[in-house]
């Protein structure tokens, strides 16, 4: 059998097959970067959907999951219409892009690029050229969508169970336009921090502790739950949670192995660091629960999971796997520490309520992962995905030094920027609408917010009825006992 010439191609691959293929698409790039895309989406819809759904009292089962469905489709049409261009488009102040619509068949089926992200020399010359992955920007804009979609959302788990959805409803465009669009040009999109050289390989900053730090924030402008609803949440279903945590578990290999923009080797060692952290740091968290509580907490399990998922984000393509197993384990521990026992001593904690702890979960898990990454960025790992050359950890000597400082400098602006912008959002909402829900709300839940209930059918198909069936709440369908462990954040 002859051997095939050593430059050939099969037609699959070939540019110009169609006028579909252009000769600068890289058809395995673009089918990574919308099934990596995709697979963010699933984090969201259905993974915390559900996860949401689930985690909470069975009276806000609808409230949160609805919360959850709401933001991702406000975000969508939000982010087409103004948002992308904001956040990845051009200049127009050193942390913000220029609004504009992301619709036009002329701008979404060229070449993707961000035009902002060529970095130079201090004399001018080019140090590394503009990002232009090869795939439409069709693929760049909906791959960047689903990831402001799911900060949202992930904010949103600080104040369920109590924010008026109305008042949701407004937050979400208007959070969106002027905090997340800010965190993503500066860090991402070309703006200061991205020039600066400040690691952020795939969210823990822009995503998570904006969200975090955004969260906590909001919960404090909204007020706590009841008093009732605070000494008894119990899970309505543990086993959904777990569902809804292995979609988001298992959706982070699009939302770490995508943000190389391309299927390439550092796309693979992402995903596998991704794992590796997470895997160590639920095991830690589970541990900790053993010795100090006596017994393994399920919910404390998907907390740690979270944590080294947000902890490895920042630092997932630029980091060795053993430096990825010393993550995990700090993950597994320091929010566990702070959600565990400072949490409880703290008084402005307790008074804030942060429904499902999404401040330890998220932003000192993300703000943790930021720091480590600028101790443990490998040089060779930095080369292939940094636009400042020379970069690396402060374990690597040289500059590594500096890179730990830009780390914390990044991390201050990303948590200023969201106390002052989340706190003058709430505060014009709460003009207009109510933050809160009304105490007969509070008291009932979803079928007072919805006319809706999670699980509204009893006995022989018929609708349940607290005045005829007797049973009025959770707290009736459990016995009160006092909880140990994390489901003591819920």
């Amino acid at each position: 059998m002859a051997t095939p010439p050593p430059n050939s191609v099969p037609i699959a691959y070939q540019a110009y097959t169609s006028a579909a293929v252009p000769d600068w698409l890289n058809k395995g790039d673009n089918a990574w970067q919308m099934i990596s895309a995709t697979l963010v989406g699933l984090q969201s819809v259905p993974g915390l959907v559900i996860l949401y759904g689930s985690i909470v009292k069975k009276k806000w089962a609808v409230n949160s999951a609805f919360m959850a469905l709401y933001a991702f489709a406000a975000v969508v049409l939000c982010w087409v219409i103004w948002a992308y261009k904001m956040s990845f488009g051009d200049k127009l102040l050193p942390f913000w892009g220029k609004a504009g619509p992301a619709l036009g068949q002329k701008f979404l089926i060229k070449q993707a690029a961000l035009p902002e992200t060529t970095q130079y020399h201090d004399d001018g010359s080019v140090e590394t050229a503009m990002a232009t992955p090869f795939y439409p920007m069709a693929s760049m804009v909906w791959f960047q969508c689903v990831f402001a979609a799911i900060t949202l959302i992930l904010l949103a788990g600080s104040v369920l169970g109590r924010m008026n959805i109305k008042a949701w409803m407004a937050f979400v465009p208007l959070w969106l336009t002027f905090s997340y669009t800010v965190g993503a040009f500066s860090l991402w999109g070309g703006g200061f921090l991205f020039h600066w050289g400040v690691m952020d390989y795939s969210g823990g900053y822009v995503i998570h502790l904006s969200s975090g730090v955004a969260g906590i924030t909001t919960a404090f402008w909204v007020g706590p739950r009841s008093n009732k609803d605070r000494e008894r949440f119990p899970p309505n279903s543990v086993l959904l949670v777990l569902a809804g945590a292995g979609l988001l578990w298992m959706g982070w290999a699009g939302f770490n192995g995508g943000d190389p923009y391309s299927a390439n080797i550092d796309s693979s060692l992402a995903v596998l660091n991704t794992n590796i952290c997470a895997a160590t740091s639920l095991l830690v968290w589970t541990w900790l629960d053993v010795i100090f509580f006596k017994k393994p907490s399920v919910i404390g399990a998907v907390q740690g999971m979270i944590t080294g998922l947000v902890c490895i984000t920042p630092g997932a393509g630029l980091v060795q796997g053993w430096a990825a197993i010393v993550m995990g384990i700090l993950s597994g521990s320091v929010p566990w520490f702070t959600m565990m026992i400072i949490h409880k001593r703290w008084t402005l904690l307790q008074k804030i309520d942060d429904t499902l702890g999404v401040f330890h979960t998220h932003a000192v898990a993300g703000l943790l992962g930021g720091l480590l990454t600028g101790l443990f960025a490998e040089p060779t790992l930095c080369s292939l995905f940094l636009p400042v050359s020379n970069s690396r950890g402060a374990v690597y000597g040289g500059s590594g030094g500096i890179q730990f400082l830009k780390q914390l400098a990044g991390a201050a602006f990303i948590i200023g920027w969201n106390v002052v912008v989340t706190s003058i959002i709430c505060v014009l909402i709460n003009l207009v609408i109510p933050l809160r829900m009304a105490e007969e709300q509070l008291l009932i839940g979803d079928d007072a917010v919805h006319g809706e209930e999670a699980y509204a059918l009893w006995g022989d198909g018929e609708i349940y009825d607290s005045t005829k069936h007797g049973m009025h709440s959770d707290d009736t369908l459990h016995p009160k006992t006092t909880s140990t462990g994390a489901t003591q954040v819920v």
